[in-house]
């Protein structure tokens, strides 16, 4: 992480940050539902310090109903290729170890409240929304 946004979420917020293929499982696989945020290189895609700073906002606004996690520079190529969310900055939801949607680049509050609530709904399948 080379951002202080990004930084913030792993040090005030004290989100786990994943750097290998077995956090990711360990977090995911727990009951519940998770996010995965896979921030992208924030030199050069402004829009990665902007889902930093709103998805602490979103996670407020859904009142825990999900837990997050960022997404390691050593991993993301690697998370972005098994979930097929190939943009970053990227959202990516499980719940008890299955991948049940990916909302990539930044939204409006608008879309992400409809977008999440969608996602929560999910049983087996998966949605990304478009990019």
């Amino acid at each position: 992480m080379t951002h202080p946004l990004i930084d913030r979420l792993v040090t005030e917020f004290s989100w786990p940050n994943l750097a290998s293929a077995h956090d990711v499982t360990e977090f995911t696989a727990r009951p519940g539902v998770h996010v995965l945020f896979v921030p992208g290189d924030p030199k050069r895609n402004l829009e990665t310090a902007d889902v930093a700073v709103i998805l602490p906002e979103l996670k407020q606004a859904f009142q825990g109903r999900f837990d997050c996690a960022v997404v390691d520079d050593a991993i993301e190529q690697q998370v972005r290729e098994d979930t097929r969310v190939l943009k970053t900055p990227s959202l990516i939801f499980y719940r008890d170890g299955q991948m049940i949607g990916g909302i990539p680049r930044v939204r409006d509050w608008d879309e992400y409240m409809a977008r999440i609530t969608q996602i929560l709904a999910q049983t087996a399948t998966c949605e990304i929304a478009d990019a």
